[in-house]
């Protein structure tokens, strides 16, 4: 009995602990054209929280090409648009994915979106 009760403890424990995590997602998609410039992405959640803003989908309808990178941690900015940053961005991208790649040493990443 007390086996149980404490299995039970450390589930609801554990879920609460799961529950704790921040909703911020680690990485999103962008869309890169082939100069490296960003466009539009549209992107999709099958969560109707507020809390949770994971994307499911996202998808590049105007051009360009769908790329997964870093979410920028909190405190973290993400390096300045510019042609050399675009066009170095772009040629960092290997198998649609800019994750843990850095830029003259900052991270490349994006900003996380504030929608409501």
């Amino acid at each position: 009995m007390k086996a149980t009760i404490l299995v039970a403890t450390a589930a609801f424990l554990a879920g609460g602990a799961a529950l704790a995590q921040p909703a911020t997602p680690r990485t999103t998609t962008i869309c890169l054209d082939v100069g490296g410039r960003q466009q539009p992405v549209t992107c999709y959640s099958q969560s109707a929280s507020r809390l949770d803003r994971s994307e499911d989908i996202c998808q590049c309808f105007h051009s360009g090409r769908p790329v997964t990178v870093d979410v920028c941690p909190e405190g973290v900015n993400p390096p300045a648009e510019s042609a050399v940053y675009e066009r170095e961005r772009y040629a960092l991208v290997q198998d649609g994915s800019l994750v843990g790649k850095t830029w003259r040493g900052r991270p490349v990443c994006v900003a996380p979106h504030r929608g409501g």
